[in-house]
């Protein structure tokens, strides 16, 4: 098995909501110009998708309407990690 990759410097991790070892990681590839998704689980990946940075706008501003129609978001939580 390969050694797990630390993230790159501008990336976060989220932990899953069903809790245990469960978690995404959102990480940019500036040289690629890409953004990747890994689910990991158990400390190994287990899936990536890497979108074009082109396509990262649409991607936000999807997020971003589904808050808009549920309301004010909640307070931030300290449910994810940002890289540092």
């Amino acid at each position: 098995m390969a050694a797990v990759r630390p993230l790159p410097r501008t990336g976060e991790i989220f932990f899953d909501a069903r809790g245990g070892d469960r978690s995404m990681r959102v990480s940019w590839h500036e040289e690629a110009d890409l953004v990747v998704v890994s689910l990991w689980r158990d400390g190994a990946c287990s899936g990536t998708f890497r979108l074009p940075a082109e396509d990262v706008p649409d991607l936000v501003d999807s997020l971003v309407d589904v808050l808009r129609r549920r309301g004010t978001p909640r307070t931030a939580s300290l449910r994810h990690a940002r890289a540092v």
